[in-house]
This record gives structure tokens, sequence and C-alpha cells, in this order.
């Protein structure tokens, strides 16, 4: 089968590898319909996580077809379409237990991780029961796709713990896919303002017409001032950083209000400084999270009813045969206007 494999930090290839089997009685083989790119795996190539190792095949996103399932799954059937969380969950250990699916003992986020992922033609999905979501026969697969890691990501690590509440003041630094679908998700709660900050003004612009009340170009290095000025000198009750590097973190603790939160969502492969000199008497609260996917099945629910719409977040659609293209897209998304991109597997 096709499959995108990791070379190293800045290598990948498209390279025929074996069709995965059942390897344990709870695990099923999916054959994926769509899948897409997420912004980790470009860490991932950049060489930050390092769990990932050389001959991995990417990818933890995907919707597709149930092929095999092992002899104890009991959920799902041969023929069943299914959307597969980017977190492993076996639903049974100390963690999975309080919700905390992403530090499940026997799970995680392993996908494209520490075992092969969905950028290919099959994928392996261990605790299947537990880690797949059954789709309606009837519905459109594509928007879907968002729901296996950027939607629960963006509701769950941003607006969740960022406690956005009815009337706050909610600044979203960073308007990539993950920063626009905490956005849609942010608007569950009618936050009374919503400034998006970035510096492509292409992608604030989308985030206008997806409901944002002010954008700011952080590109002039005045975007803390610009930031105060709009909240009237005092800040925002949520800040949420959704691009995952020091100087976004930086910008989050200076605009954020006394008794606020600072919601941490990205991806940082380096040390940040938190400045305590300056927060320790301002009553604000850091969160961090690695997405535990608890909300997908409210999050299939807002789709199918037509709440939420993730496929304002598609720019682009690729065939599997074009893989190397689409992460060529992907990786240059100002230049090509990239958001998400889809990828569709064709063959049989």
């Amino acid at each position: 089968m096709k499959a995108l494999v990791y070379l190293g930090p800045g290598k990948r290839v498209l390279a025929e590898r074996p069709k995965p089997v059942v390897e344990l009685p709870t695990d099923a083989v999916v054959k994926i319909g769509k899948t897409t790119i997420c912004g980790t795996d470009l860490h991932i190539l950049k060489g930050d996580v390092p769990t990932v190792a050389t001959g991995r095949i990417l990818g933890h996103e995907g919707v597709g077809i149930v092929d095999q399932v092992g002899s104890a799954v009991s959920h799902f059937k041969p023929g069943d379409r299914v959307l597969i969380s980017c977190i492993t969950s076996c639903g049974k250990c100390e963690s999975c237990r309080k919700g905390l699916y992403s530090h499940c003992v026997q799970g995680g986020w392993i996908l494209g991780n520490t075992i092969d992922g969905t950028q290919a033609e099959f994928v392996r999905t261990p605790w299947a029961d537990t880690s797949l979501y059954r789709l309606p026969e009837t519905a459109d697969d594509e928007p879907f796709v968002m729901l296996s890691d950027i939607f629960p990501t963006g509701y769950e690590c941003g607006v969740l713990n960022g406690k956005v509440s009815p009337g706050d003041t909610v600044a979203i630094v960073g308007a990539g896919p993950i920063g626009l679908a905490t956005l849609l998700t942010a608007q569950f709660y009618a936050p009374a303002e919503i400034i998006m900050v970035d510096m492509d003004d292409h992608r604030l612009e989308t985030a206008r017409r997806l409901g944002a009340t002010q954008s700011v170009n952080s590109r002039d290095g005045r975007v803390a001032e610009r930031i105060l000025e709009l909240s009237g000198g005092r800040g925002v009750d949520t800040a949420i950083e959704a691009v995952g590097v020091p100087q976004t973190f930086e910008l989050c603790q200076s605009i954020v209000a006394p008794g606020g939160v600072i919601a941490n969502i990205g991806v940082h492969g380096k040390s940040v400084e938190l400045h305590l000199e300056k927060l320790w008497s301002q009553n604000v609260t850091l969160t961090t999270r690695l997405v535990d996917t608890v909300t997908t099945p409210l999050l299939l629910k807002t789709v199918l009813s037509g709440r939420l719409q993730p496929l304002s977040l598609v720019t682009h659609h690729f065939s599997l045969g074009e893989l190397m293209k689409a992460y060529d897209t992907f990786a240059q998304a100002a230049e090509n206007r990239a958001l998400k991109v889809v990828i569709s597997n064709g063959r049989g």
C-alpha cells in the first residue's frame, strides 16, 4: 500500500509499505477514505517530536471503512464507516477512567507517533471499541476528518481549559486550523469579543468571516499594545496560545487580565519563559493539555445538526498519491492560502 513515511528531520517519502493486519484481539484495520495533515506532523518533520522513529508512517486523523476486526472487538464489524480518533484509549486504565485518554497507559497519542498512522491506504487501530466512532451511512465523510483532532483539540485545550464564558473577551493567538477551530467552538459560549492574532492577513480575513469580532496582525510588533487598547486597557479574560513558539506564549502573558486564563494549545519544541515576577499576584490560571477527545461524541452531534461547519476550514484537496505535494502545499500555508488539506484514498 502507499504510505507517507518519515525518514528523519526534514525528510519524508511516499513509499510502498505492507498492508497492516490485526495483531491483537482488540485491533481493527481500517481502509482510509480521507485523511489530512496536521501542524503536529510539521513539528515532527522539524525534529520536535523525538518519539517518532525513522520509518514511521505519519498521520493521526482520518475516516474510513472497517476492513478487519480482532476477535475481541464487539462494537464494529467490517463495512462500518468510522471516524478514527487521534487518541487511542483502552477505556480501562486509571487515566482512561478519569477521562484522560491522552495518558492511556496502553494508548494515548500513538498513531503516527509510536505506531504507524493514517496517511496510508490502511491503518491498524488498537483498542478499536473505544478509539473509533461510528459515522452515519448517509453522511458526507469529509467534515468528520476535522473531528479526529483539530476540533476536539481547539475545544478541549482552548475553549474548555480557557473557561470561555458569555460576555468574555477572548484572544486566540494563531489563526491556523487549530486557532480557527477554537474560534468556531468558542462561539458555543457567546463571548462578547473574540480577537484573532496572526501574521497572515488572509487567515485573519477568514477568521473575521468565521466570527472573530476583531483581528490584529502581529507583524508590526505592537500587538500587545493594540489588544490592550481593544480591551479598554484591562487585557483579555482568556488568552489562547495556538502556535507553539516562545514569542506567542510571551504575548499571551502580556495580554491576560487579572483573574484571567492562559490556555496553551501549541506544541512547543523549545523552552519558554514564564514571567512569574509579573504574574504571581495577578490570579492568573495557566493550563496545558494534550487533547483527550472526550468531547468527540458532542462534536459529532453538532456537525450532524449543522451547528458546526468543519468544511469551512478545508482549502485544498489531493489524492493519496499526491501526499508529497499536499505536504509541500501545507508547509507553505501562507503562500498557498492553505488551511486544512484533505487527502482522499480512491483505490478499491
